[in-house]
């Protein structure tokens, strides 16, 4: 783990390595984000730790557990540097704790220091939560449709 931010009782760090108990964070935490994706394994997630591109933060409590993650995803383009904030989860019992918080900032921290321009996420309406936490710290809805063309893979 590097790159430690503390907000509270919580800590956010860019996850470096993978061991058991991110293993198994991820097993409990993922359900509760998607149904229809499983849980990543060791090798699904030293790839995601090994890209130049993909920053894994976890939240961590005062007590060691992780109680939440997200990806960063910071790339660059023709006209600039980007990045995309995805798959965050706050594990249920830490709802409302600032979990959601103290990651989306570290993220944002991160994205302006690796000389991001802008950030973007997508967020389902039905999570009204989510969704009222993004907006008050200044992500703004865009005008713009989101379309997804699931592939074939085998």
């Amino acid at each position: 783990m590097s790159e430690t931010t503390d907000r509270g009782d919580i800590r956010v760090v860019e996850c470096a390595a993978v061991d058991d108990e991110l293993v198994s964070a991820m097993e409990r935490l993922i359900p509760q984000l998607s149904s229809s994706s499983p849980p990543p394994g060791t090798g699904e997630l030293q790839a995601i730790i090994d890209s130049d591109a993909c920053h894994l933060l976890l939240a961590i409590g005062d007590d060691g557990r992780i109680l939440g993650s997200m990806t960063l995803v910071v790339f660059p383009i023709p006209t600039g540097v980007r990045a995309w904030i995805e798959d965050v989860v706050v594990d249920g019992d830490a709802r409302g704790m600032g979990v959601g918080e103290a990651l989306n900032l570290r993220a944002l921290d991160l994205a302006e220091e690796l000389g991001a321009k802008t950030v973007d996420l997508t967020s389902r309406p039905s999570r009204e939560a989510a969704n009222r936490l993004y907006q008050r710290i200044g992500f703004v809805p865009r005008e713009t449709n989101v379309y997804r063309r699931t592939l074939e893979t085998e």
